[in-house]
């Protein structure tokens, strides 16, 4: 892995290699995003179903080229831990840490369409997940299913526009990375470095981690379901940090539960048809279950009117910190 960059192989050097491939992920993914959606509201798409497609898609990319790369490297198990990882990270950490520090009013959001279609995603995937692999059937079925969820999403958000409950004004507000002044010159470099770093920070990342599996004696799945899927899930907690400080419980809410469906859907959706994934019995053993009780925790919060306290954000950290622990 070192070779072409003359550093000798090791310990350290396979810590540098992660902790870099990670930042280039996550400056690359940001950078995609940002010139994505400002080339896509120049070519006259609408805001809003940018926000729903190429936003949604831009900051699933590290994960997605994570787990291409991944099964490119013949570490599938690498690809599944890190997005049954990160889905469990989304909920336990990314609502738990920032629950901490504000409390989210999430008992005014109305995320039930959306959160029940994450929790038909869940089932669905352990249900593929039965038939011992993830192949190019699965990966057929998930992608369906992503379609489903996106054309239900854009013919919502066109019935609340004809209501005028959606003005085009706020979405290009509250959309991320949107710049009307943006020059051409740097739309175009955003799409570049995007697309040169997505792919290095991927190759990087995961060798690192592979190596440093192998140097600590733990499985690929183990590395994908705690440090890989802890580096990509930091902009959600990103995100979700400041919209809680905000008290922008629906934008904290809604990240997670869109996120969660992106990387079940979407992920495992196309890596599938990439190559196949086989599915280890120590994830049905654990960390499905995990994932899935993770999810339902949601329903307080969601259906009964629950606000994320910080008694809330004090029990979902401890349950993350207590699953890292029994994981490792």
């Amino acid at each position: 892995m070192a070779d072409w960059l003359s550093l000798p192989p090791g310990p350290v050097t396979d810590w540098v290699f992660t902790i870099i491939g990670l930042v280039l992920l996550l400056l690359a993914g940001d950078s995609l995003v940002k010139g994505a959606v400002n080339l896509s509201l120049r070519l006259g798409v609408p805001a809003l179903i940018v926000s729903l497609t190429i936003v949604a898609f831009g900051t699933s990319a590290p994960e997605l080229l994570i787990s291409i790369q991944a099964i490119w490297d013949g570490v599938p198990d690498l690809a599944l831990g890190n997005v049954v990882g990160s889905n469990t990270a989304n909920v336990l950490l990314v609502l738990g840490v920032p629950a901490l520090m504000a409390v989210m009013r999430t008992g005014e959001c109305n995320t039930r369409v959306s959160y029940l279609q994450m929790l038909g995603a869940t089932v669905l995937f352990i249900a593929l997940a039965c038939r011992g692999k993830f192949d190019w059937i699965a990966g057929i079925i998930l992608l369906l299913a992503l379609v489903a969820m996106l054309t239900h999403a854009a013919l919502e958000a066109r019935r609340h526009r004809k209501r005028g409950e959606a003005p085009a004004e706020d979405d290009l507000e509250d959309l991320e990375g949107a710049d009307p002044d943006l020059p051409w010159s740097k739309i175009g470099l955003f799409l570049l470095l995007g697309m040169i770093g997505l792919p290095l920070g991927a190759n990087l990342l995961v060798e690192g981690a592979s190596s440093i599996a192998t140097d600590f004696g733990v499985s690929q799945a183990v590395i994908g379901l705690t440090l890989v899927a802890i580096g990509t899930s930091l902009p959600e907690l990103a995100t979700t940090v400041m919209a809680a400080l905000r008290q922008q419980a629906d934008v904290a809410l809604g990240n997670v539960i869109g996120s969660n469906m992106f990387n079940l859907l979407g992920i495992i959706g196309v890596a599938s048809l990439v190559g196949p994934i086989p599915v280890s019995p120590n994830f049905f053993a654990f960390d499905f279950w995990v994932m899935l009780g993770a999810t339902l925790l949601l329903i307080p919060f969601v259906f009964f009117g629950q606000n994320l306290t910080r008694i809330w954000g004090v029990i979902l950290s401890a349950a993350y910190v207590t699953y890292l622990v029994v994981v490792l």
